[in-house]
């Protein structure tokens, strides 16, 4: 390789961090309750977790989460988290108004 060479394919810019690449995802939105009684309905036909995942355009990780969760309770709704809610002071609750 050059000097000048980049191991990032062509479609990546150069970039001046060493490893700009590798950043940590951020969390992302909930799924819809829509979208999982589809993955749900698909796994019930007897369809495959890359199927799915091609269908419903979600990783084949996330198809397995939603249909393991589905196994586990019997439902695709939201489940509470565990741990106490965020407390908000009568002065940011004014702000939010």
């Amino acid at each position: 390789m050059n000097p000048g060479d980049s191991a990032l394919p062509a479609s990546h810019p150069p970039t001046n961090e060493r490893h700009s690449y590798m950043v940590s995802m951020g969390r992302t939105k909930e799924l819809s309750k829509a979208i999982r009684d589809k993955t749900v309905e698909g796994h019930k036909a007897g369809k495959g977790y890359k199927t799915l995942s091609k269908e419903l355009d979600l990783p084949v990780s996330t198809v397995g989460s939603i249909i393991r969760k589905w196994k586990a309770y019997g439902t695709t709704v939201n489940l509470p988290r565990p741990g106490q809610p965020f407390k908000v002071s009568s002065r940011a609750e004014a702000r939010l108004v």
